[in-house]
């Protein structure tokens, strides 16, 4: 099933998640939902069992979903929590479902400036709030100021960014059954033509230097301490090193790529042979930034 053939605001069986992730890889969710928009998916969430597992995705950016598939009711914010506004004179609100991108954009037209390196991030603001994901020099919580939550009930809770603490590709504070729904950055005044001219370079720098064009997830691996995961990878010798359909990048070594009809299984080994490579070669760990989705 095609994303054309789902049906917002209906829940949908046995559905592949090949199309919702940007890895192209993935069992079926047992049962999908997307929403029509955040007042659909309050009402939604108050008629589900309370013991009903739940799964939220966004551009599906930075997973790699079971082939076994995904248990209970799996969620897609994708285009639905989409709402952005000027909160004030400096605040921009923004609904996770946004891309980081869209962010970075509005913020520029509207002469606010800081916040270039979100175009960087391929994912929504959901996804990047929940890993603090970041890009060119910046970090996605150095920007905010109030997050908005949802729980199993549909309640709505507002927070202060001081209630989570953060640090790189990770965040701590957010409660078992609560979801990120929206947040509340903080943007300088400045010149929006200059940081649209800035955002366009930087994608154009990260288009010549990553595979942006291929199946991928992202960066596989955070970056240790004062080194750099790619140059690690590339310097073991495993660029262009295949699992199955799985590949290192010949572009980026930090990206592993679906060149046609990658598992689960093919790709998660890869990582595993990737780590125990290069740990044995610096006796340095690598940590995968992406996370496991689905049943083991």
């Amino acid at each position: 099933m095609s994303k054309r053939e789902i049906t917002k605001g209906q829940v949908q069986d046995k559905v592949s998640m090949k199309p919702f992730t940007s890895w192209h890889i993935g069992g079926e969710a047992d049962r999908l939902y997307w929403p029509l928009d955040l007042q659909d998916l309050q009402q939604f969430l108050k008629r589900l069992p309370q013991t009903e597992s739940l799964t939220w995705i966004g551009l599906g950016s930075n997973i790699l979903v079971s082939d076994s598939g995904i248990e209970g009711t799996t969620i897609i914010t994708q285009g639905v929590l989409k709402e952005m506004a000027l909160t004030s004179a400096t605040q921009i609100r923004a609904e996770a479902g946004l891309s980081c991108a869209q962010v970075a954009r509005f913020a520029a037209k509207n002469n606010l400036v800081g916040g270039e390196f979100l175009a960087g991030i391929p994912g929504t603001v959901g996804g990047a709030l929940l890993m603090n994901a970041g890009a060119f020099g910046g970090e996605t919580w150095e920007k905010v100021s109030q997050i908005e939550t949802i729980d199993r009930t549909g309640k709505i809770t507002l927070h202060s960014a001081s209630d989570f603490k953060f640090a790189y590709r990770q965040i701590t504070g957010l409660k078992n059954d609560e979801w990120f729904v929206s947040a509340i950055f903080d943007f300088t005044p400045g010149d929006g033509k200059e940081s649209l001219s800035k955002i366009k370079t930087l994608l154009e720098r990260r288009a010549q230097t990553q595979p942006t064009g291929e199946p991928s997830c992202g960066s596989v691996f955070r970056n240790p301490p004062e080194n750099y995961a790619a140059r690690l990878i590339e310097n073991a010798g495993l660029k262009g090193h295949t699992i199955g359909a799985a590949q290192v990048s010949l572009k980026h070594a930090n990206f592993i790529i679906n060149t046609g009809d990658a598992t689960a299984a093919d790709t998660f080994a890869l990582v595993q042979f990737v780590q125990k490579t290069v740990l044995e070669k610096t006796g340095i760990a690598l940590h995968p930034e992406f996370k496991w989705v689905g049943r083991p």
